[in-house]
């Protein structure tokens, strides 16, 4: 994958461009500021653009391989090992060392800064970020350094903490964070998420309050990853009685331009042919194809969402099948194939309306008020549908009802579809966590056959997931890959490493 250098120029108004190396690099550049001169609102927009290019990029490409959102181009195979539910060691390395490296270590400062300075509203918005970062983290390898990791940093061999241990303390930093906002009006040091209004004077900050949204929305996200493991029925509602929802999808935009380097990171990876690159490597998985266009009750259905994800190919709706990139097809080429639907603007979203209206569905369906659960299911289909700006939300709600018997299989596929063109990592993590969309029996052997090249969509069962062709042997039939190895830049040199459990060994909120 390359490397991206994401410049974010509209709030560094009188700033040097900022890159996703700029800060902490071994070698600086003379004319760069350095350690002894930082200020937080130098030091924010790197930490922000380092991990909004991994979250981005990366992770959305795995996670759409790996929750069955992506299939593998035609004749290509940057990626196959992804569609055959397989992550190496050395693939996600480059992400975990810009996500550790950079993006918290750079994060850790600004907290002792505005700590020291008391500026409450910049401590809050890095610990917002932390407290995501470590999330991501934990969501892919179960277990990563966390209390050693930035005591000290020539550290090279910190211990690995439990996933648990790590999302209870970043619930608790968020608390604390929060605690220290009285007023919503705490001003926060120049970001990239909620720039000033005024770019081009930097004595003007943005308040406190949007942060706080952010942080409220971060909270319930991670306290219902632990629903299954623990009981948080206390803290949910306590968010609920609060009333900090964010109102609007939380989200980077605004700030890319069609300019190498400048891009939305996805776009970038995907659509490079502008800046001179012929890669391409996604096309859309017939499991997302063959759920979003189906019939239902004799009635036939498409999803006008599908549509703000992908462009038809020559031969209108074709889904790929997971662990194939059909090379020795004779008729199946390049173009029968939906590739995304990409734009250098698209925005990097982090947290959808959508998705917090799905964690109150299940919130009150687990308590039994489904009076409730099927309210919030419907606002998140409807917040879905605003966000991809089509119409159609009553028309799926009608097709797709709330069920309050099988209350974790409808909200389960109705987020998976809702996050597929939106934040496929978060859509994988919601797959393993819910079990939904489930395995069904037809494999991807059933929908393709590389031998005679027979391709049949119509075998695949929606709403369902289904074994990859050629499989990684590691996680084998009807499973999900459910964690990455350790990363070889971390294990190869960290003597405390802990043995890898193993592909299928959920991380601690999935088992």
């Amino acid at each position: 994958m390359k490397k991206l250098l994401v410049i974010a120029t509209i709030v560094l108004a009188g700033l040097a461009t900022t890159s996703c190396d700029s800060y902490l690099d071994i070698n600086q550049s003379p004319d760069s500021p350095t350690e002894g001169n930082m200020t937080s609102s130098i030091m924010m927009p790197a930490a922000e653009m380092n991990l909004v290019a991994s979250y981005g990029d990366f992770l959305r490409i795995a996670g759409g391989y790996h929750a069955q959102y992506y299939s593998q181009y035609f004749g290509t195979s940057n990626y196959l090992d992804y569609s055959q539910f397989n992550m190496s060691a050395t693939r996600s390395s480059s992400t975990y060392t810009q996500l550790m490296s950079r993006t918290l270590k750079s994060l850790d400062q600004i907290l002792k800064m505005s700590r020291q300075q008391q500026e409450w509203g910049t401590y809050l918005a890095a610990t917002t970020l932390k407290a995501f970062t470590y999330q991501v983290l934990v969501d892919c390898y179960g277990e990563v350094p966390y209390t050693e990791a930035m005591q000290d940093l020539n550290n090279m061999s910190p211990k690995y903490d439990d996933g648990t241990m790590i999302y209870d303390a970043m619930i608790d930093s968020l608390d604390n964070a929060m605690a220290h906002i009285e007023t919503g009006e705490e001003k926060v040091c120049t970001n990239i998420l909620y720039p000033s209004e005024d770019p081009s004077d930097l004595t003007v900050f943005p308040i406190s309050y949007p942060w706080y949204q952010f942080a409220s929305a971060l909270k319930l996200r991670m306290l219902m990853r632990e629903s299954k493991v623990k009981d948080v029925k206390e803290q949910v509602a306590a968010i609920i009685e609060e009333g900090m929802l964010p109102d609007e999808d939380i989200k980077y935009a605004g700030i890319w331009k069609e300019e190498s380097g400048q891009a939305n990171p996805f776009y970038s990876e995907e659509e490079w042919s502008k800046f001179g690159s012929t890669q391409k490597n996604v096309i859309a998985n017939i499991a997302l194809i063959g759920t979003m266009i189906q019939t239902v009750n004799g009635q036939g259905y498409e999803d006008p969402r599908l549509s703000k994800m992908f462009k038809k190919g020559d031969y209108g709706w074709a889904g790929g099948v997971s662990g194939t990139n059909f090379s020795t097809t004779k008729q199946y080429k390049a173009s029968y194939w939906c590739r995304p639907r990409l734009a250098f603007d698209d925005p990097v979203y982090f947290i959808t309306v959508a998705e917090i209206d799905f964690f109150l569905a299940e919130y009150y369906a687990s308590i039994g008020d489904h009076v409730n659960a099927e309210k919030y299911y419907n606002e998140a289909i409807e917040s879905s549908f605003d966000t991809y700006e089509v119409d159609g939300a009553d028309e799926y709600v009608a097709l797709f009802p709330y069920d309050a018997a099988n209350y974790q299989k409808c909200i389960g596929v109705a987020k998976w579809v809702a996050l597929a063109g939106i934040n496929t990592f978060e859509g994988w993590c919601e797959v393993r966590r819910l079990g939904y969309p489930a395995f069904g029996t037809v494999i991807g052997d059933d929908i393709y056959n590389e031998d005679t090249d027979a391709y049949t969509p119509e075998k695949y069962v929606p709403g369902t997931l289904y074994t990859p062709i050629k499989v990684f042997n590691q996680v084998g039939s009807g499973k999900l890959l459910q964690r990455y190895p350790y990363p070889e830049s971390s294990s190869a040199r960290n003597g405390n490493t802990p043995a890898f459990p193993g592909y299928t060994a959920p991380v601690f909120w999935a088992k």
